[in-house]
Order: structure tokens, then C-alpha cells, then sequence
């Protein structure tokens, strides 16, 4: 199978999911400012997509309501995984940052960066 793989109205599945064709904009995004009830006009703006590139999603939404909210559960999920585990790894680098002892140089311009401040406040 291709990477691309065609349907219609302009609506194309690609490894990011569907998509609307010659736009990196997949149809779970625009399900993200649906769900949060923002003005169609005000969607369609946000993403500099033609009336027609726009129609064509909505008419894709509206006609596969089921199947792209249940596909939108699943990215929705995919993406909290991913902002979890990096999240861990985040806080596991910080860590270590943290722990990690400060080198000569570095103190000198911390301490140079609290006397501006310092002086910033006192002039304030």
C-alpha cells in the first residue's frame, strides 16, 4: 500500500491520518476547534484553507461522523501518550540537570545575571 491513499471529496489518508489534499492539515484537527466550538469561518481562517478545501472536510466529517470520531478517540489517546512519556523524560533530564554540578563559568554569570537584577529592582 502507498503512503497516500485516496478517498473523496479531497480527503486523503496519509501516514498523519486524513488529510486534506495539499495541506498538511489533518481532519483531527479541525475536529479539535469543532469540539471546542469555535465559528466554522473563524476554523476554516485558522488554517488559511480555501471555502472549498473547507466544505470538502466538513462534507467528509458530516458523511463519516462515526468512523472519524471513533479514529479522533484513537489520535486523541496517541497524543497523550506521547505527551506523557515525554513529559517523564522531561522531568527525568531536569533531574539530572539538577543534580549535576555547576561548571566555574556558569556560576559567574549567574551571579553577574542576579546583581543586574538586583540593580533592576532597587531602580524600579
Amino acid at each position: 500500500m502507498s503512503l497516500v491513499e485516496k478517498t473523496e471529496l479531497g480527503i486523503i489518508r496519509t501516514e498523519r491520518g486524513l488529510t486534506i489534499a495539499g495541506t498538511r492539515i489533518t481532519i483531527y484537527q479541525i475536529l479539535d476547534y469543532i469540539h471546542a466550538n469555535y465559528p466554522r469561518e473563524s476554523i476554516r481562517n485558522l488554517f488559511s484553507i480555501t471555502d472549498e478545501q473547507f466544505a470538502e472536510a466538513m462534507l467528509y466529517i458530516k458523511t463519516h461522523r462515526q468512523a472519524v470520531e471513533e479514529e479522533y478517540k484513537i489520535v486523541l489517546q496517541q497524543a497523550e501518550e506521547i505527551r506523557k512519556y515525554w513529559d517523564k523524560q522531561n522531568q527525568e533530564h531536569l533531574a539530572r540537570v539538577a543534580q549535576s554540578p555547576s561548571k566555574a563559568e556558569h556560576q559567574a554569570v549567574w551571579e553577574k545575571l542576579q546583581q543586574r537584577k538586583h540593580k533592576q529592582t532597587r531602580l524600579s
